[in-house]
């Protein structure tokens, strides 16, 4: 059984992106393709990750983004049992991954939008499971010092940098976000190989979580990959410059008694978007949730069904066929 939107959107319409695909509960029953850039794109065929794995859990439950490209949803559950059998990591917390269909968020990221980033939280997973209410209302926890740019030696552990240098090491990984402290931290202490530490990018905030971003994954021949990162591991001049400028407060602005009207911010509209996210809004969703949520251990369908051909040439198909695939012009 496939569900349908009788509600069908266009690149004329005058509804921000974010109302129109952060309205939809389920993905588009598609073959799995990330669709544009990180940051102005959408997701086809997306899989949600299990609430709960043998060594992770999922949080924020209520804001409907723990989906992915089904690339993102394995490598999470891979980094899961890696950090916990092999570098002294509990557990994942699972935060934002995308919404189903991918898209414009109603509120935060601005990337998140391909099925390709996921946050996760530096906050190791506890030895129970946290109830509903648990998992909207606990915080992760900073790794800074109170008011600082430098880790907190209280909160960190090694086990932090392992997680971290995991995650960077994985081949379908292109960069892991970080604060610029938890950068300084492993350029500092990292004793292990230092051949991925170049995947480790200083960032504002990510100082609770990491955000890693996977490569455009082969078959999304839509995505439009990030530039590649620099070989160099990014200990030096560029790293300083976090602390010397980025970092530094910054003076307030002179007095005026000229008013200024506030800037009406621009909404990302679906004619922004690539052509193909008109199809992925409009497209049929699957029966049920738990029909394309992973199954920690199992293989993760993607939201993909084929319409069986029809026997008689007078007769009409049970499903409308789902169109096929092909190249969208962007």
């Amino acid at each position: 059984m496939v569900v349908f939107s009788l509600g069908q959107a266009s690149a004329n319409d005058k509804t921000p992106a974010k109302q129109l695909f952060g309205g939809k509960r389920l993905p588009a029953v598609m073959p799995a393709q990330a669709h544009g850039f990180y940051s102005k794109g959408c997701l086809s065929g997306g899989i949600a990750i299990a609430t709960d794995g043998p060594y992770w859990q999922a949080m924020r439950l209520s804001r409907n983004r723990r989906w992915g490209h089904p690339a993102l949803i394995k490598t999470i559950e891979k980094l899961s049992n890696d950090a916990a059998l092999k570098d002294g990591w509990p557990g994942l917390l699972v935060g934002d991954l995308s919404q189903p269909r991918g898209g414009p968020m109603l509120t935060g990221h601005a990337s998140h939008q391909i099925g390709l980033d996921a946050d996760i939280w530096l906050t190791p997973m506890p030895n129970r499971r946290y109830s509903a209410d648990e998992r909207e209302a606990t915080s992760a926890i900073s790794v800074l010092k109170a008011k600082s740019v430098v880790v907190d030696p209280n909160v960190w552990t090694d086990a932090h940098g392992r997680l971290i240098m995991r995650a960077a090491g994985y081949p379908e990984v292109q960069r892991v976000l970080v604060h610029p402290g938890i950068k300084k931290k492993l350029c500092e202490t990292w004793k292990g190989n230092r051949r991925h530490l170049n995947k480790v990018r200083p960032y504002y905030g990510h100082h609770y979580h990491m955000h890693i971003r996977l490569r455009c994954p082969k078959g999304s021949r839509g995505c439009k990959a990030q530039n590649a990162v620099p070989a160099s591991a990014g200990c030096g001049k560029e790293l300083d410059w976090w602390f010397n400028v980025a970092l530094k407060p910054k003076k307030p602005p002179k007095k005026t008694t000229k008013p200024t009207k506030p800037k009406k911010p621009k909404h990302i509209m679906l004619s922004d978007l690539p052509t193909a996210c008109a199809v992925v809004l409009n497209s049929a969703g699957p029966a049920s949730e738990a029909a394309v949520t992973s199954r920690a251990g199992g293989s993760a369908q993607t939201a993909y069904a084929p319409v069986k051909p029809v026997q008689s040439p007078f007769a009409l198909p049970a499903l409308v066929p789902v169109p096929k695939e092909r190249p969208f012009v962007q």
